[in-house]
């Protein structure tokens, strides 16, 4: 077991649990208890903590402070991405990925000492190295080998966020077959790579191995990429990806995973529209999803209900079933992603420290980014689910190359992918964007930002934007608004 107030993690002699060991009988009870390093237990542990409240972090990984999105998620994928995007052709495809790990690994790092030392700097609050688990109301043991220590605490919020979902395949336990967290490290760099599973995860892996020279294999069941998108977004990126060298295969299922193939590592046997095949690969990363990391934290036992999906059940103000206990991030389900998490612990600060009004009812118009090359981001509407919901639309659409006032694609060489508007032709509002282009994942934040506070289509397309800037689409590309045709 290892509690600490301070750095460094190896030495708990002067920690208050380790001064004042707890027991079932006498345990350490704290003002509020934090369960998961994620961004939203972390930032509420830091201003909490701050305050001068009692606050303890529980975290079963060492490697995992600072949580999901700075260790094997977002800041690591995207790194990887963009140096992915900066490889040229003459460049040794295995050096210049085992540079890009390495790199990886570095920045990971100081990232990890930062927020390790944001919440041991702080007097109030207590870090603790172990397993939680509920055995009560508002009561956790934590377990650490077969060190034992209970906790009680007044508040406590669970933030255990979510793991990899590995599917029922034949041969999923290969060696050769990798999550989302290993593929980041295998080595050597696959020149074969099959990716079972083609939403956000399998897009932006599959953009990324080919951009080190993998030839990539995506493997999706349903007819086509991106099946919540209007076809001329899905179809945009699946050409971008195809050009960068992905195969595709719609309508497949994976029927089993086996040892050894034709000079490869593993075959993976699949059928295509019914249709029987086998395909050679060096490495197999499984991508079909995350779920809530809620298995044996003795929910049950103290009452806390979850859904079927094993997320945590909430209200709009992230109450949990039982009293005093509040679930942030990915662990109560909804949309995987790091801002609604720190949005999450704004929402429970207020009902503790605030007027208690604040409600996850009030988010509108959130972006979403998927970080392939270039970045597809989106926010609201498509224009099929606008007209669905009796919508008169006007609808704007133009491929990046061809926009005149848009120059930044072509200045740094990547003019690919497309713009596409859909607004409401009674009020001007916007209903929704889809950018697919570069600094889109920039240039949706104000999109989204015009949605939420009732700014006009038109006041966008009249804007002054800087020079040469990715937002200058909103210029040209609102200024052709027009019914849909069909």
């Amino acid at each position: 077991m290892n509690a600490e107030t301070a750095p460094p993690p190896a030495s708990t002699a002067d920690s208050p649990a380790a001064t004042a060991p707890s027991t079932a009988d006498s345990p350490l009870h704290l003002d509020v208890l934090v369960i998961g390093w994620g961004k939203g237990g972390k930032t509420l542990a830091a201003t909490l903590g701050g305050q001068g409240t009692r606050v303890g972090m529980v975290e079963q990984f060492e490697d995992m402070h600072g949580g999901t999105c700075i260790n094997i998620g977002c800041v690591p994928t995207k790194l990887l991405a963009h140096d992915a995007s900066e490889r040229r052709a003459d460049d040794s495809p295995q050096q210049f990925w085992a540079d890009a790990v390495t790199r990886r690994d570095t920045v990971v790092g100081k990232m990890r000492e930062v927020n390790h030392a944001m919440l041991a700097d702080l007097d109030a609050v207590t870090l603790i190295s172990g397993r939680a688990r509920f055995t009560g109301d508002r009561t956790v043991e934590v377990t650490a080998g077969a060190d034992r220590m209970t906790l009680t605490a007044d508040v406590i919020v669970i933030g255990t966020g979510a793991v990899p979902v590995t599917p029922l395949i034949p041969g999923a336990d290969s060696p050769h077959v990798h999550d989302s967290t290993s593929l980041q490290h295998v080595d050597p760099l696959p020149q074969r790579l099959v990716i079972v599973g083609a939403g956000t995860i399998g897009i932006e892996f599959a953009s990324m191995f080919a951009g080190y020279g993998s030839q990539v294999t995506l493997i999706g069941r349903r007819p086509r990429l991106l099946p919540g998108e209007d076809e001329d977004v899905a179809a945009a990126v699946t050409e971008i990806l195809t050009g960068d060298g992905v195969e595709f295969l719609h309508s497949t299922e994976v029927e089993a995973i086996e040892e050894g193939a034709q000079q490869a590592a593993v075959r993976v046997r699949v059928r295509v529209d019914g249709e029987p095949r086998e395909i050679p690969a060096d490495a197999v990363l499984l991508a079909t999803g995350r779920r809530p990391a809620t298995a044996d934290l003795g929910l049950a036992e103290a009452g806390i209900l979850t859904d079927e999906h094993g997320a945590i059940v909430v209200d709009d103000h992230l109450r949990t079933s039982v009293d005093g206990v509040f679930a942030t991030g990915d662990v109560h389900g909804g949309a995987q992603h790091t801002y609604l998490s720190l949005d999450d612990h704004r929402i429970v600060l207020d009902q503790l420290r605030g007027d208690g009004a604040r409600s996850a009812a009030d988010r509108v118009a959130i972006p979403a980014t998927t970080f392939m090359t270039p970045p597809l981001a989106t926010v609201g509407l498509t224009e099929t689910a606008a007209r669905d919901r009796g919508y008169e639309v006007l609808v704007a659409t133009q491929q990046i190359a061809a926009i005149k006032a848009m120059p930044r694609p072509k200045i740094v060489g990547d003019p690919r992918g497309l713009v596409k508007f859909v607004v409401d032709a009674r009020t001007d509002l916007i209903l929704g964007a889809r950018l697919l282009h570069v600094d889109a994942q920039e240039v949706i934040n104000l999109i989204a930002l015009a949605m939420r506070t009732g700014t006009t289509a038109t006041a966008l397309r009249d804007g002054i934007w800087t020079h040469p800037s990715s937002a200058e689409s909103l210029n040209e590309t609102l200024g052709k608004l027009a019914p849909p045709q069909g």
